[in-house]
């Protein structure tokens, strides 16, 4: 099981020192979100800085780029990363797609299963295998002059992996991705009897094997060896589950635990603006299914206990700030990644 850092916005040179202390540390790599910039060019910078390291996106926002632009990004980093890259794409939700991308967001499902398909018909056609003839129900792509077509390299065999939490797009990931990227507020109770078995239904359609598919797992891992130095993790985790936890297309996982009503409470504080009752109401019990709460020298064992023979890779979701605020702590986060590597 790899163990890889989450990170997000920042500077190329910031970028390239963080990559370069989580290398040395012995993390297996870093997975970039997109959020208030696009990860590409820090995720370059980085690599270049870690050579070793894994790099993923998680997730390239998919509906505003064509999928020939994203092909063409994902080929251009596996041969840079000597194949040490995985694109991750995701749907996002409707409102940033339609109001601040204005694109197109009808049908995210189908779209997706679309959208990776035609992705992966650009990827057969650089790797020279086909000419470029894709048909879909949204994307149509038929030209790729030799002149336009990107130079040759040896890793074009490039994993595209999707975002995907509700049974429908867990299908489709199971349909046509090389891995899924979980989302950070789950519990093993939604892994072991909703996702895989909705993946697994997505592959059976498609003819594949599921353990052909990989799981991408970030985790709210809140290590410490006291109170003191818990509280702000735990604090943080609450608060980022409650955030999560206001969509409504995430309330059925504290209903399938028995936490009735949470999704109305969190909604009902956020727009008071109460962000630490949000918080609040997360239990103790609750955190429990939803993040990791132990002591360093305990933290690879519970990591391991928990995700060993579901995930592919791990993925710290509270790391990075931790190691900005105190950077001797990435020698600490590095002992849990070498132990659980191990």
């Amino acid at each position: 099981m790899e163990f890889d850092l989450m990170t997000g916005s920042s500077t190329w040179s910031d970028a390239a020192d963080l990559a370069r202390k989580v290398e040395g540390a012995g993390f297996s790599g870093m997975l970039y979100t997109e959020t208030g910039q696009v990860p590409w060019m820090q995720l370059a910078a980085a690599a270049i800085a870690a050579p070793s390291l894994t790099f993923t996106t998680g997730i390239a926002v998919a509906f505003p780029r064509s999928p020939m632009v994203s092909a063409q990004i994902a080929w251009e980093l596996a041969g840079e990363t000597n194949g040490r890259f995985r694109l991750g794409l995701g749907s996002q939700v409707k409102g940033h797609i339609v109001r601040r991308y204005a694109a197109e967001f009808d049908r995210p499902a189908a779209r997706m299963r679309d959208y990776v398909g035609a992705v992966q018909a650009c990827l057969r056609a650089f790797r020279r295998e086909e000419k470029l003839s894709y048909e879909g129900e949204f994307f149509n792509l038929s030209l790729l002059p030799a002149q336009w077509a990107p130079r040759s390299h040896d890793y074009g065999d490039v994993k595209v992996d999707i975002s995907s939490v509700g049974p429908i797009m867990n299908g489709v990931a199971g349909e046509v991705a090389d891995g899924v990227h979980v989302h950070p507020m789950h519990t093993m109770h939604y892994i072991r009897e909703r996702l895989l078995p909705e993946v697994a239904q997505g592959a059976e359609r498609a003819g594949r094997d599921i353990d052909e598919i990989d799981l991408i797992v970030p985790v709210f891992a809140a290590p410490g060896d006291s109170p003191e130095e818990l509280a702000p993790l735990v604090r943080r985790a609450k608060t980022q589950i409650a955030f999560y936890g206001t969509t409504p297309n995430y309330s059925f996982q504290f209903t399938d635990l028995g936490y009735e009503g949470v999704t109305a409470a969190l909604r009902e504080r956020m727009a008071a603006g109460d962000i630490a009752g949000m918080a609040d109401c997360i239990t103790d019990d609750m955190l429990e299914h939803f993040a990791l709460v132990a002591p360093w020298n305990e933290m690879a064992d519970r990591l391991k206990d928990r995700y060993t023979g579901t995930a592919s890779r791990v993925v710290m979701y509270l790391a990075e700030e931790q190691i900005r605020k105190d950077p001797d702590m990435v020698h600490k986060w590095g002992d849990v990644a070498q132990a659980t590597r191990s």
